[in-house]
């Protein structure tokens, strides 16, 4: 009898030990297809780790990361909100949500989860800087400049914070600001494309052209999709008398999707 209930218990232990492999295994699967940008891998892979283990945190959040990059907005909040209940000191899944929040448009959401992220982890420079991104959109620019600037204290060479903080200057109307910011950003990550975008909009308000037409054409010349590049590139040439260019530019704006706000 006590020889059986033995070969149970290591029958048991055996199998709960092949269960945390494959799930271990299938985890790590899922974040490389995450980062190589296998979207659908990945939201397969994360889904059998949580077969395997329902109380998986991680798998959720990657989860909830990859229908994210996918816009299936409300499954990912419904996966990071699950990550959370299981793990709810998880800063990373609250920064998330709060991502998938703005993205829907729900901006006061997004302020919450980033706050909370902030009271779990105030060293930790993600929520600040996407706090940055939500104030940023909702216009209130000076809250937004607090933000990127304590990002960039705790994370110098966060090339983005510096590109976001030069957009909220340029739209204070502070364009020497705005222009060294992007000029860091671009120091800092040459192929920042949206950088040299922002830079762009920085000389044109300046009526500086020459420069502005430039930037635009690095912008376009890293990514070709970035639609606003050509638009911006198009006004700068309609400014300096180039219309044959600048409708050639207003046209591919409106084939990439671009709507001038």
């Amino acid at each position: 009898m006590k020889r059986s209930i033995l070969c149970i218990l290591a029958f048991s232990l055996f199998s709960l030990c092949g269960c945390a492999d494959r799930a271990k295994q299938a985890y790590e699967r899922g974040v490389s297809a995450s980062q190589s940008g296998d979207f659908d891998a990945a939201i397969a892979e994360f889904t059998e780790v949580i077969r395997l283990d329902p109380k998986h945190a991680d798998a959720y959040n990657g989860l909830g990361h990859a229908r994210l990059h996918k816009g299936e907005f409300d499954e990912a909040i419904a996966n990071y909100t699950k990550a959370i209940e299981l793990d709810p000191k998880n800063a990373d899944a609250y920064i998330n949500r709060g991502i998938a929040y703005r993205h829907k448009g729900d901006r006061d959401k997004a302020l919450a989860d980033y706050n909370e992220a902030i009271r779990l982890n105030p060293n930790f420079d993600k929520p600040y800087y996407n706090r940055g991104n939500a104030y940023r959109h909702k216009g209130d620019f000076d809250k937004a400049i607090a933000d990127y600037t304590e990002t960039l204290r705790l994370n110098p060479k966060y090339a983005k914070a510096y590109s976001n903080r030069g957009g909220a200057y340029r739209h204070k109307g502070d364009f020497d600001k705005a222009l060294a910011d992007y000029s860091e950003a671009i120091r800092l990550d040459p192929k920042l494309a949206v950088a040299y975008c922002g830079r762009g909009n920085a000389y044109q308000e300046k009526a500086e052209y020459a420069k502005a037409i430039a930037d635009y054409g690095e912008a376009i010349r890293l990514n070709p999709k970035l639609a606003r590049a050509y638009y911006h590139r198009g006004t700068a040439y309609d400014k300096t008398g180039e219309k044959a260019k600048a409708e050639e530019d207003f046209a591919q704006a409106k084939k990439l999707g671009y709507k001038p706000k």
